[in-house]
């Protein structure tokens, strides 16, 4: 199954736990829970990629930097337009693409990757980074985030409702103890299906950084590089953010690692390396 196809998929999932936990309330609280999805991602479309690099105190960058040097120059071969590209002051080594399509697209990378990697492996990282923006999934995984959001706001609301009984009337509405059940396990499930999200589409990216460089190996040495310093200097960053970076900013272990935005290292240079 492709990379795509799955990622359609658990989406198609995400959207049934919305209406599920919507249609508990009727149909107000359907269309209540349909309102919300849809404002909330017209909101992270058109402003989520200010707000991120405001967060991490960004500094758009010249053409003579090492970094724009390299995104430029890759940015052409894919024929894609050039991004805006920023520093993030923090010796943490992590990277990040953001922007609603390729048009309005920014990379960034920390003063801490600048300085652990060559030039081969930084070209590896930020064209793992433009297959973000050729594949749009800074749009995917926010459509991702927000319905995963609402999932948690309507099971607060399910929770508060189960706890007072209010909802339908007992002929045709699940029983309190039935709403509260859904109320607990779909957040679950949302961050379950959030993160599979988020790990095809890192899969994805990694191969198309590999495929736009000519070989894998520049990307597999930045991010064995960056996954040994990333447990040393971990990054002050946001949970909600750490999706959009190469590596998650900070470790997680136990049943934690259920709930990473990334797949573990080993086994993307494992894919990385067997690619055909």
């Amino acid at each position: 199954m492709s990379s795509t196809l799955k990622t359609a998929l658990l989406l198609g999932l995400l959207t049934a736990l919305v209406l599920l936990l919507g249609s508990a309330f009727g149909e107000g609280g359907l269309f209540f829970a349909f309102a919300v999805a849809v404002v909330m991602n017209i909101g992270s479309y058109w402003f989520a990629d200010k707000l991120v690099l405001r967060m991490y105190h960004a500094t758009e960058v010249g053409p003579d930097h090492v970094l724009s040097r390299v995104t430029a120059r890759l940015a052409a071969k894919a024929g894609l337009p050039m991004p805006k590209v920023y520093v993030i002051p923090d010796p943490s080594p992590n990277a990040f693409a953001t922007g609603r399509n390729p048009e309005h697209a920014a990379v960034a990378a920390t003063e801490g990757i600048l300085g652990i990697l060559t030039e081969p492996e930084l070209e590896g990282v930020i064209a793992h980074e433009l297959g973000h923006v050729r594949h749009r999934d800074i749009l995917i995984s926010t459509v991702a985030a927000m319905i995963a959001a609402t999932v948690m706001m309507l099971a607060n609301l399910a929770r508060f409702a189960a706890f007072f009984g209010v909802g339908r009337d007992d002929r045709d509405g699940p029983s309190p103890v039935a709403l509260l059940a859904t109320a607990l396990l779909a957040p679950v499930a949302a961050m379950l299906i959030q993160m599979a999200i988020s790990r095809q589409r890192e899969y994805a990216a990694d191969r198309s950084g590999a495929d736009l460089v000519g070989s894998p190996d520049g990307l597999a040495s930045a991010l064995r590089k960056i996954d040994a310093m990333v447990k040393h200097v971990p990054m002050d960053a946001n949970p909600a953010t750490a999706h959009l970076f190469i590596m998650k900013p900070f470790s997680t272990d136990g049943l934690l690692s259920l709930f990473s935005s990334h797949p573990p290292t080993d086994a993307r240079i494992r894919a990385l390396m067997s690619r055909p």
